[in-house]
């Protein structure tokens, strides 16, 4: 008689896992062991311990990197890398690593969308808005997440943070109160600081690139939008530091803007 293949002790799944990406953009392994060393050494203990999965798909087409010495930097570095994201034409080589290649919700995005966007462009006289909508459709797969995060509860948390505490949100995040040298706020949606901005902000944890961090003050250690950050020790736009200010995301690199507020 055949046994059923459920156990009592556990479960098999499948299941998302949020990680930093270390998005690669050289196969120069010497120049990125040394860019990186720089970049961690005066904040070593910023992503300590942290998941990170090597992000391949912006490197050359025929471009290649030892994953394997990649792998070894970052646990050098108290990294812990859990594997490699790579386009359909990386795989032959990246699978050649020991790291496992991981899936991701944009692998597929970026070949789909060009034949999709190329046939709207010869139609300039047909109308002027219905080539929009092509366009914002298939530039919009990565924003889905973002449908869950609206609908999600709001955090509010009206007492400053003090150093070590960490807030998590599935939906926006408000802060009242100063989030202290040391804290981090994390959301699924935006990042709302109603005081001074001096540990690390972090929207858009699962993907969702249209998330934002407002605040009314700006000193940060840290802000990150979906995995893509900023380090205290780069140099911050004239006008930005300890006044209101936006960070958004555009083009896979982080705007960091002054809030109006009138």
């Amino acid at each position: 008689m055949p046994r059923s293949s459920r156990s009592p002790l556990f479960d098999l799944r499948s299941g998302a896992i949020d990680a930093v990406h270390l998005v690669v953009r050289t196969a120069d392994f010497a120049a990125l062991r040394d860019a990186l060393q720089q970049r961690f050494d005066s904040t070593p203990e910023f992503f300590s311990g942290e998941p990170v999965a090597i992000d391949l798909r912006r490197l050359p087409d025929d471009a290649r990197l030892p994953l394997d010495e990649v792998a070894a930097l970052l646990r050098d570095l108290r990294m812990r890398p859990l594997g490699v994201v790579a386009l359909d034409a990386q795989r032959d080589w990246a699978g050649g690593a020991t790291l496992p290649l991981l899936d991701s919700r944009e692998t597929r995005k970026p070949a789909e969308a060009p034949p999709q966007t190329a046939p709207a462009a010869p139609e300039p006289t047909a109308a002027a808005e219905p080539p929009a909508a092509p366009i914002a459709d298939t530039t919009a797969p990565v924003p889905p997440p973002a449908a869950p995060a609206a609908t999600a509860q709001t955090v509010l948390i009206d007492r400053p943070l003090r150093s070590g505490q960490r807030v998590y949100s599935p939906g926006d995040l408000i802060v009242q109160g100063v989030v202290s040298h040391g804290a981090e706020v994390m959301a699924e949606g935006n990042v709302h600081v109603y005081g001074t901005l001096r540990g690390r902000a972090l929207a858009g944890a699962r993907g969702n690139t249209a998330a934002r961090i407002f605040c009314t003050s700006f000193e940060p250690e840290l802000v990150a939008i979906a995995g893509i950050y900023r380090t205290a020790e780069q140099e911050l736009p004239p006008g930005v530091r300890g006044q209101p200010t936006m960070v958004r995301l555009s083009d896979d690199r982080l705007l960091i803007e002054p809030l109006a507020i009138k």
